[in-house]
């Protein structure tokens, strides 16, 4: 079981989701610029990353000390703390869909997109070559 109070719940799940999200985002924004310096030189400049504060903060902003239902809570074995992923309120569910579009299939898409452009960029290098 959980051994801390909710206080701590919530810190341990704040950490566990906007570390979650830096990662992701840190992922994304290295095959981005990855394609950007093999498929674009031109074009291949570093930009900055800060766009997973705000989802991650989004939880913090729905707590209430009377409330037991918050946005993160308990793991279903209790023993560390998460998103409450089985929330029943229009909020929690609309956050899980943007949190899960936003920070997981978008990025996701993202990196597959990037790969794929600089694996067809070295494709079609690499024919161009054996043509010469």
């Amino acid at each position: 079981r959980w051994l801390f109070n909710q206080t701590v719940c919530t810190f341990y799940a704040f950490c566990g989701v906007l570390f979650g999200l830096c990662s992701l985002t840190s992922l994304t924004v290295l095959s981005a610029v990855c394609c950007l310096k093999v498929c674009y030189p031109a074009y291949g400049r570093c930009w900055d990353a800060s766009g997973s504060q705000p989802l991650s903060l989004l939880p913090l902003t729905h707590q209430k000390p009377s409330s037991p239902r918050s946005l993160y809570g308990p793991e279903p074995y209790g023993t560390a703390c998460c998103i409450t992923w089985k929330a029943s309120s229009r909020e929690a569910t609309l956050y899980i869909l943007a949190l899960f579009i936003f920070c997981y299939l978008l990025p996701c898409l993202l990196i597959l997109v990037s790969y794929s452009l600089i694996l067809w960029t070295l494709w079609v290098s690499r024919r161009a070559v054996r043509q010469h």
